[in-house]
């Protein structure tokens, strides 16, 4: 079980949102262009794609269907649309006043566009349509001059869509709505855009956001947008600490995001949060650690000491003398193993605990790594989530005290136990350290250090970070282990995480614009 001790705060008034009654644009989408199949029941796939986009945009999404369509068609396509929380209405050229009206009384004073996709062989049919303000977007898969008639938008892609949806609401809204183009993996977008982070309809602090894609053209899309937010370590190919060269030459980043490199490097009103050379150092293990020593600076203020853990770089685990290092180090068995590549490749989380100065031969952990300190902390973490001057944080259930673990392994025969830390950490047979009530009292986790040492210090420069903070056991030391560049914040509940995530992101814009 997770208990959140999240907290919110804003740091000064030009943050508090302010609700701004934005004009909505909404979608009308042509059945035809989306079911692939009605007895499978499945979607074309890169409809598919396009609807998973479209779900949680906060539009008002409508699929058309003709009276011709037979009722068991019909029946499934409800039952398609509902799962997407879309709405159905029968639309055709015979019926398209009668149809407009029952979209008004659905939807009501939407106050601003409908755009309405056809496929080209229905532009004319629906024609009429511009005559209530609609937007005639025409799908021309052939490219046979589907555009020629005035106040007709032609696509050749259904991914452009987002792009036109962009256009329509700037147009409306003119420079007081700043557009945010992201890109990441679908899994994370997903996760992110569920809780209501990625609204294409302007937020209450006049955000748009707009997805981009390595499908398309990068510079018709960027041409719509003010900020770029990526997760690029989603796009890493590879990753070589092996060599004393700057991050940047050591890290090789897929031909898409190498493209939106050079585009920023050489347009400089379009800027990410946060560029590339700001998140370099939490690719890497070892820069982490360095950073962290500087914690010291911050305990002259506080009885408990902030800090990271002690460590040791190693590039091959039969080192003659690792007995020594590890001694000089500061590092007693057992201690946790991890690659130096912290993140982007597929082993980075591959990590070991060993309770043998002999468990280092032949260790199945990706060189060069880090040894790290084993820090007992009564099997729970501090989950740190960081978004710009906004500070929260959750606690959850970790691995048990060495002691625990050692008992495991005795079990196993000393052997090092070898584990994914994004998939599942190692438990026990025994049982965690009961911790007492004052474990979760805030006057023990110290809210404000906390706050200082990863916004301020060790984490400083970058807007959207986490980072995993233990309490030592006896010395109360807070010992932040790991530092990740934008995290889920999914321990954080929506209502407060996305606003916040909404405020951090326009005052970064606001920062920006100013210099």
């Amino acid at each position: 079980m997770i208990l959140l001790l999240s907290r919110f705060k804003y740091r000064s008034v030009s943050e508090i949102p302010v609700e701004i009654p934005w004009n909505h644009s909404e979608l009308m989408i042509h059945e035809s262009l989306l079911i692939h199949d009605y007895a499978t029941p499945s979607f074309h796939s890169s409809a598919n794609s396009l609807l998973r986009k479209l779900r949680h945009s906060n539009l008002h999404i409508g699929i058309s269907f003709s009276p011709s369509l037979p009722h068991n068609k019909v029946s499934v396509l409800k039952k398609m649309a509902k799962e997407y929380s879309f709405d159905c209405f029968l639309l055709n050229d015979e019926s398209s006043v009668d149809g407009v009206n029952e979209i008004t009384l659905s939807w009501g004073d939407i106050g601003g566009e409908i755009l309405f996709l056809v496929p080209s062989d229905k532009k004319d049919a629906f024609g009429q349509l511009s005559s209530f303000g609609w937007i005639i977007v025409v799908f021309d898969v052939e490219g046979a001059g589907a555009c020629e008639s005035s106040g007709v938008v032609c696509i050749s892609k259904l991914e452009e869509l987002p792009m036109i949806i962009c256009a329509s609401i700037r147009k409306a809204t003119g420079d007081e709505v700043v557009t945010v183009g992201y890109i990441m993996k679908t899994s994370r977008e997903e996760d992110f855009a569920k809780r209501g982070a990625f609204p294409m309809n302007p937020t209450p602090n006049g955000l748009m956001f707009l997805p981009l894609t390595f499908e398309l053209p990068l510079l018709s899309q960027l041409q719509l947008v003010d900020i770029v937010l990526h997760k690029a370590t989603d796009e890493i190919i590879s990753v070589d600490l092996s060599g004393s060269s700057e991050s940047s030459n050591r890290i090789t980043f897929s031909t898409g995001m190498q493209e939106l490199q050079r585009y920023m490097e050489h347009h400089s009103d379009c800027f990410a949060i946060d560029p590339l050379d700001k998140i370099y150092p939490v690719l890497d293990r070892l820069e982490i650690q360095q950073i962290l020593l500087g914690l010291d600076a911050l305990n002259k203020e506080s009885c408990r000491a902030i800090r990271g853990p002690h460590f040791l770089k190693v590039n091959g685990f039969n080192d003659p003398d690792l007995a020594q290092n590890l001694s000089e180090a500061k590092l007693s068995l057992p201690s946790i193993v991890k690659p130096q590549v912290a993140c982007g490749v597929a082993d980075a989380h591959s990590m070991a605990i060993t309770f043998r100065v002999e468990d280092f031969k032949d260790l199945n952990v990706p060189l060069p790594a880090i040894v790290q300190e084993y820090v007992d902390h009564s099997s729970t973490i501090f989950k740190i989530y960081v978004l710009g001057e906004q500070v929260f944080y959750a606690v959850k259930k970790s691995i048990p005290n060495a002691n625990v673990l050692t008992k495991s392994s005795e079990l196993n025969e000393l052997k090092p136990l070898l584990f994914d830390s994004l998939k599942s950490l190692p438990t026990s047979t025994g049982h965690s350290t009961v911790k007492p009530d004052w474990y979760f009292d805030d006057s023990y986790y110290n809210y404000e250090l906390a706050y200082k040492s990863t916004s301020s210090h060790a984490l400083s420069h970058l807007f959207c970070c986490g980072g995993e903070n233990q309490i030592q056991d006896g010395t109360g030391d807070h010992v932040i282990v790991d530092v990740n560049y934008l995290p889920s914040f999914k321990e954080v509940p929506y209502d407060i995480a996305v606003p916040a995530f909404w405020n951090a992101i326009r005052h970064k814009f606001e920062s920006r614009k100013r210099k």
